[in-house]
């Protein structure tokens, strides 16, 4: 039996300020006084073990630990799983259900709309939903993958600020007021998470050697809700635990950036180098390189939580980041988002209207290792306007995509997707393939500058048509 003594008010208590997306006026401080009960305590026990018992014990942790290696906010979020899974269920005690029992009791005490939110909660159910047309900030359409059915639009506010087209999530989906929103716990899914979960769906419900997801109800889902933690949780700590962060020494996330700053008409390089070597920690390789190096009065203790990489000079010093001049155009490359940021700001501020508007690409280290990148140094290099250069780089993605099209592709099974294609089965990868490139470009997107990632707005559409999966881009 897993404890939760100890870490029950803790949790319920962080939860309530930060682990609940839902709308302030959705208040359930009484509800969880209310679970403070021995009776009821020992219920929310027994959902506990179903979530979280199998993982703790086979890997001699405690649930604090999960606040270690993920986070206090990821181990918020995945006990409002346990808890809004606990919401639903009835229970061989006096009150069978604490909603239930709470409304009779205490419900005097709730505005509408909380009880409404508490009653929606009570018959809820997990599944698992893809995330289409997201409007930041207002909604997004959810697909129910394993029930399917028509979409539905969401009200939401914090997360479809983040929210991606194509992400996958574990929600309940649940009607407050004439609206669908979101309970507290999301999780979002990988393509192995959601394979993972789809075999444990299948086992759970007697469809061990059958490849298609069987037909399930509502109750059946509401009796699964843990496995959705299971999957979630499972695939995070081998991830996290398997693979460090990658970090430089300033212990930001490793991402690669590349922004380029035309030079305005009639600057030539000779003025631009000039003004370089007047920039504090610009150390001049040739006549068009220099390495920016960190002040070497700063502090330089290490500051990483994963494994650190970064450049050293022979002298000790690191390499924030590099300059380099080619035809008409002044390249800063760096390694974070923070040092991008703080080199752009260092050079508008040193060069003025010498140099024109900054176009930014940026890689993260998943994004060079699963793809091939696209490659437009040569042409960008001569100092073309910003909208011209995203001309070029869409050619280039044109072109290394219609390739693609004829190439082995590992998530298809190593087919070619024109051969994946020819099938049902294939044509369902085939989509699902074309919903990730999407979606990883989408999140190429730098906040600070949306606009500046020319492969960001890079249209897909042709790739849907060509291999003839458009009714499938749902």
């Amino acid at each position: 039996m897993v404890s939760v003594d100890g870490c029950l008010r803790l949790a319920a208590a962080t939860y309530r300020q930060k682990g609940c997306p839902m709308p302030s006026s959705h208040d359930l401080k009484g509800l969880m006084k209310f679970m403070e009960r021995d009776e009821w305590r020992a219920c929310f026990e027994d959902v506990f073990e179903d979530h979280f018992g199998a993982v703790l014990d086979s890997g001699d942790m405690e649930f604090a630990d999960i606040s270690d290696i993920l986070g206090d906010d990821w181990a918020m979020t995945l006990w409002g799983c346990a808890f809004e899974d606990f919401l639903t269920r009835d229970f061989e005690i006096e009150g069978g259900n604490i909603v239930d029992e709470y409304l009779k009791r205490r419900g005097w005490r709730e505005n509408p709309q909380s009880k409404a939110y508490m009653k929606a909660l009570r018959t809820s159910v997990m599944s698992l939903y893809e995330v289409t047309e997201v409007v930041p900030g207002t909604s997004f359409l959810a697909r129910d993958l394993i029930r399917g059915g028509t979409p539905i639009m969401v009200s939401e506010g914090t997360a479809t600020k983040t929210l991606r087209q194509w992400d996958r999530i574990a929600a309940r989906i649940v009607p407050v007021m004439n609206k669908s929103v979101l309970a507290g716990g999301l999780l979002p899914f990988t393509l192995e998470a959601t394979d993972a979960l789809f075999d444990d769906l299948r086992q759970m419900f007697g469809k061990k050697n059958v490849k298609k997801m069987p037909s399930l109800a509502d109750e059946d889902l509401q009796a699964a809700g843990f496995l959705f933690t299971f999957s979630w949780l499972v695939d995070t700590l081998e991830r996290t635990m398997n693979m460090p962060s990658l970090q430089n020494v300033d212990g930001d996330d490793l991402e690669f950036h590349e922004v380029r700053f035309p030079l305005a008409p009639g600057v030539v390089q000779k003025e631009i180098a000039a003004r370089v070597n007047t920039i504090p920690g610009m150390s001049q390789e040739n006549i068009k390189f220099w390495n920016w190096l960190e002040d070497a009065t700063k502090n330089t203790s290490k500051k990483t939580t994963g494994l650190s990489l970064d450049t050293l000079m022979n002298g000790g010093s690191h390499v924030l980041g590099n300059l380099e001049l080619k035809g008409r155009v002044l390249h800063l490359s760096t390694n974070s988002s923070a040092r991008a940021q703080k080199g752009k700001t260092l050079l508008q501020q040193t060069f003025g209207d010498l140099i024109g508007s900054p176009l930014t690409q940026i890689r993260t280290v998943d994004q060079m290792m699963a793809e091939k990148p696209v490659q437009d140094d040569t042409e960008l290099s001569a100092g073309i306007p910003p909208e011209i250069a995203e001309q070029i780089v869409h050619r280039k993605m044109d072109r290394h995509y219609r390739e693609t099209l004829d190439q082995p592709i590992g998530m298809l099974g190593n087919k070619s997707p024109r051969q994946a294609a020819k099938s049902k089965p294939g044509r369902q990868k085939v989509a699902e393939w074309l919903k990730y490139l999407e979606n990883q470009s989408a999140k190429r997107m730098d906040p600070d500058d949306p606009q500046a990632d020319p492969m960001t707005r890079y249209s897909f559409d042709w790739m849907w048509h060509e291999l003839g999966v458009s009714d499938l881009r749902r």
